[in-house]
């Protein structure tokens, strides 16, 4: 089995915070993409979190960020940033289908999602191919 699998695995077995030793807060809000198309997570894809401002109703820019190795995107937010109010996630499937020498549908997918208690945990993965795409809020 390959290096770079065996890291793949193990980033499911152990949260990513033990692999690297380091006492991290984890992020009160995660995502993971899989590109189910081909059957392995979406690494290297671009992503920016917003907020939906209450008073103007633009989105605020929080943080861009690149999904990992196995398509997860660790630190998105704070548990001190992460407040009641509507957020959105918006994906670059354009570029990573093109890093791959690829077209699709879709140029990004955006999924908007209220978060009303923000102590809980919110998972909202991407199951994504070039013509389809599909969410949920997973544990």
């Amino acid at each position: 089995m390959s290096a770079s699998r065996l890291q793949q695995l193990k980033g499911h077995i152990l949260p990513e915070n033990k692999l690297t030793g380091m006492a991290v807060s984890p992020s009160p809000l995660t995502t993971h993409v899989l590109n189910i198309e081909k059957g392995v997570p979406g690494s290297n894809m671009a992503l920016s979190l917003y907020r939906k401002n209450p008073s103007t109703s633009a989105w605020d820019l929080i943080t861009t960020a690149a999904t990992n190795d196995d398509g997860r995107c660790p630190g998105l937010i704070t548990k001190q940033s992460f407040t009641p109010g509507v957020y959105k996630m918006h994906f670059d499937t354009d570029q990573y289908w093109k890093s791959m020498g690829e077209s699709g549908f879709y140029p990004y997918v955006e999924i908007v999602f209220t978060v009303s208690e923000p102590v809980q945990k919110y998972h909202v993965p991407l199951l994504l191919s070039r013509f389809s795409y599909s969410t949920y809020r997973g544990s």
